[in-house]
């Protein structure tokens, strides 16, 4: 992808087409390797840019008036203001609105169309070419070179269909421009680009959180959200919530929500038992998952540990996606995880936009009741993506391009010593699986995520299966080869909703921990533990027992299906469900020998799944 053929194109193309790149099967790679991305990449990285590149500001002269609703159409007038080096005759300016969530593709073909776009200037003797190029739209300078403080102006949305925003609610929401000074097809985008707050939409849906368990006489909180009808946060709703449970919650009948359409109350949990709360306002009427309440019961932290925001290819500012997991999610646990290499900027070469990260954790974490947790994703297009976790401070960025941390155990190497584990997710397919020739030591890979918005890389007999799955690849077929990890969900969601990146999405992603105490060493030590159990995205309460007595017990977000018993390999047994939504049962596993294991599957009528961590016989 050489500037002179295809002039700007280089990592929009990728962007873009990034699942259709070609895959060789190499020795030592995953069996998909997206070899021609990662060559790309790197040579991006290599190709010098001009002076010029990335030169000027940009700023929208006139914001369309009242709030930006999700997927709204409107009319942005934005104003480039070519920069001290200004562009050559024969350079580029770039208007690539983020290729990601549903924004038009700006276009200057048919005025009628959605994001038709215009661009005049005032400078004497310029003159614009414009045209389509995958998702943006180039702007050639034709007659002279654009002098400094000479400006192009751009109407996005022109025409009467105007251009459509983000699916998602977000701040800051970027209009990305980028310029290529001098025409050789290389360019930076700006420093300085306009942006918009995108705003929810209409309430309709309520969702109700409680957590998982709790002993009795127990303080609890009951987090309720009205949220619109994908998932987005930031509603404000007319009247207040009604609440209705059993008595030995104590529930006020009434829940006013915040401007921002959150709210919670604190109950004690009196009794054993186990509780659901309802709610309704309006139309809306909605259910909390399960709260049981047993003496001694363990105690469940509700984690999303893989997400991504507008730092790389997601939604949303780091303050967004950290507001959203503590006030809107109720999550225990999350870790902001942004691509090391991917997006308009690259996380590995901009310390700025790592330390927002951290600072941004750092601000909404709570002792108690929120722990934000380092981390970024290792997006290695050889060997599969991994995300890296952090459970102390100074954590660093190692990039997956890098020749330093290019392999799996060149980036274990690294991190040895350091309070921190590794994460191998959609290992099975979808954007990419991974290269299990590299088999991870417990000590830095003690779980692995098995599920996520792009499905379960489970089993080839998994409910909810990762598309493009490569057939022996999967984490069952691993465990069969000797692997030992603790199972996990988390959303991989660029939606902006941890926690909740199953309502807008078919598969969502949650790891629930069994650990008594929030705190980075407790976390570590559970995960290391295997301690864990993974849910596409409900909060379904799982134990399961593998001693004298084999046993389950379950209680589900919705009817059960069936439990499904996992023995090296194989299901071995299949128990309908019969609709119940709380259910133990013992279990026959005879003659178990060394070096085999053992898990159970939860499947809902809904779809909802929940998987218990492999027991190994030793």
């Amino acid at each position: 992808m050489h500037g002179a053929n295809m002039p700007g194109l280089r990592l929009v193309v990728l962007l873009l087409f990034f699942g259709a790149c070609s895959s060789d099967e190499t020795p030592n790679l995953s069996k998909d390797a997206k070899t021609a991305t990662h060559e790309a990449l790197l040579e991006d990285l290599e190709t010098p840019r001009h002076p010029s590149d990335g030169g000027g500001r940009a700023f929208l002269a006139e914001a369309p008036e009242g709030p930006i609703l999700v997927g709204s159409r409107h009319r942005f007038e934005i104003v480039y203001e070519a920069g001290p080096l200004g562009i050559s005759e024969g350079g580029v300016l770039f208007l690539l609105p983020s290729p990601f969530w549903g924004w038009d593709v700006p276009q200057t073909e048919v005025p009628e169309a959605p994001g038709y776009t215009e661009a005049t200037t005032n400078a004497p003797d310029v003159k614009l070419e414009t045209s389509t190029l995958g998702n943006l739209l180039a702007i050639t300078i034709r007659g002279r070179a654009l002098a400094q403080g000479e400006r192009i102006e751009l109407v996005y949305g022109a025409g009467p269909a105007g251009a459509r925003v983000d699916h998602y609610a977000e701040s800051r929401s970027p209009i990305w421009l980028a310029v290529d000074g001098d025409g050789d097809g290389v360019y930076s985008v700006l420093d300085e680009v306009p942006s918009v707050d995108v705003a929810a939409g209409p309430p309709a849906q309520l969702v109700l959180t409680l957590p998982s368990t709790a002993r009795p006489g127990d303080r609890v909180r009951l987090t309720v959200a009205a949220l619109d009808r994908a998932g987005n946060a930031g509603v404000a709703l007319d009247g207040s919530v009604a609440l209705s449970g059993p008595s030995a919650l104590d529930l006020p009948t009434v829940l006013v929500l915040s401007e921002r359409g959150v709210g919670y109350v604190d109950v004690v949990a009196r009794d054993v038992g186990v509780y659901r709360v309802s709610g309704a306002s309006g139309d809306m009427i909605a259910e909390s998952n399960p709260l049981v309440v047993r003496d001694g019961i363990p105690r469940i932290l509700w984690a999303d540990l893989h997400g991504h925001s507008q730092l790389s290819d997601g939604t949303g500012t780091p303050d967004d996606y950290f507001w959203y997991a503590r006030d809107v999610a109720a999550l225990d646990i999350v870790a902001l995880t942004d691509h090391d290499h991917w997006g308009r900027r690259f996380l590995d070469q901009n310390e700025a936009m790592w330390e927002a990260i951290r600072e941004s954790g750092r601000r909404f974490e709570e002792p108690g009741r929120f722990l934000a947790i380092e981390g970024y994703e290792w997006t290695n297009w050889l060997h599969g993506h991994r995300h890296v976790l952090y459970f102390e401070s100074g954590g660093e960025v190692l990039s997956s391009i890098d020749p330093a941390y290019e392999t799996p155990a060149q980036l274990w190497a690294a991190l040895e010593g350091r309070k921190a584990i590794t994460v191998a997710h959609h290992s099975a397919g979808g954007p990419i699986s991974t290269n299990w020739d590299f088999m991870p030591d417990p000590a830095i890979e003690p779980v692995t995520e098995i599920v996520s918005v792009h499905g379960s890389s489970e089993a080839a007999d998994s409910p909810g299966t990762i598309y493009s799955a490569v057939p022996g690849n999967f984490v069952r077929d691993v465990l069969d080869r000797g692997a030992r990890f603790g199972f996990i969900g988390s959303g991989d969601s660029h939606d902006g909703h941890p926690g909740l990146a199953h309502l807008a999405q078919p598969s969502g992603g949650l790891a629930a921990i069994f650990s008594e105490h929030l705190t980075r060493d407790s976390v570590l030590e559970a995960l290391s533990s295997r301690r864990v159990y993974a849910t596409n995205g409900p909060r379904i309460w799982l134990r399961f027992w593998l001693d004298d007595n084999p046993r389950f017990a379950v209680a589900g977000t919705a009817p059960i299906e069936r439990v499904d018993v996992i023995r090296s390999g194989s299901v071995v047994t299949s128990l309908p469900g019969f609709g119940r939504r709380e259910w133990g049962e013992g279990l026959t596993l005879d003659d178990l020998v060394s070096g085999e294991y053992v898990y159970i599957r939860v499947v809902q009528e809904d779809g909802g799944v929940a998987w218990s961590s492999p027991v190994f016989i030793d």
